[in-house]
């Protein structure tokens, strides 16, 4: 391997990396997964209520920092809501510090947990999900939110929590097998 990138594990056939950021290769994936959070965000605006329902922004956040490695995910969850909001209006600049402060959380928990376990499971994914949110919810209280207003990913995000925690191990698992 060369000193740019670290194999993390590899199990049956998926492999889980720690891209350093001295390797392109982590810009490009990176770009990758922010183009993903691009397209599926308009996807899911598309239906009234898609963007709360769904949390798409986070989708290749999660499956960025599990394969790639917390950097890969970091470069991921920074750009995503920035390019969103300047280029789409969406998130609302408002909303922007609490979805940055959960991208941030997810990117570093899916990379510390890819890294400490070594493979991809749905009951990791699952607490994985749980912990950036349950995080960025408390964050987003701190941060002047209403209970209500920071706990709104868990009344209306289940199914986009889920899709995460299903849809990125189907991803991770036998789309990026390699």
């Amino acid at each position: 391997m060369e000193n740019t990138m670290q194999a993390v594990a590899e199990t049956d056939t998926v492999r889980l990396y720690a891209l350093r950021y001295d390797n392109w290769k982590a810009y490009l994936a990176a770009a990758l997964f922010v183009a993903g959070n691009i397209v599926v965000p308009q996807l899911c605006h598309l239906v009234p209520g898609g963007g709360p329902t769904w949390l798409p922004i986070y989708f290749f956040t999660l499956v960025g920092a599990y394969k790639y490695g917390w950097r890969v995910g970091l470069l991921t969850a920074v750009a995503s809501p920035l390019v969103n909001s300047l280029c789409f209006g969406m998130p609302a600049a408002a909303a922007l510090p609490a979805i940055m402060l959960k991208s941030i959380l997810l990117a570093g928990a899916a990379g510390w947990a890819a890294r400490h376990f070594g493979r991809v499971r749905l009951w990791i994914l699952a607490a994985v999900v749980l912990t950036y949110q349950a995080l960025g919810s408390l964050g987003e209280w701190a941060m002047g939110d209403t209970f209500v207003e920071a706990m709104q990913d868990f009344r209306l995000g289940l199914p986009g929590m889920l899709v995460q925690v299903a849809g990125g191990y189907l991803v991770i698992r036998f789309l990026l097998k390699k």
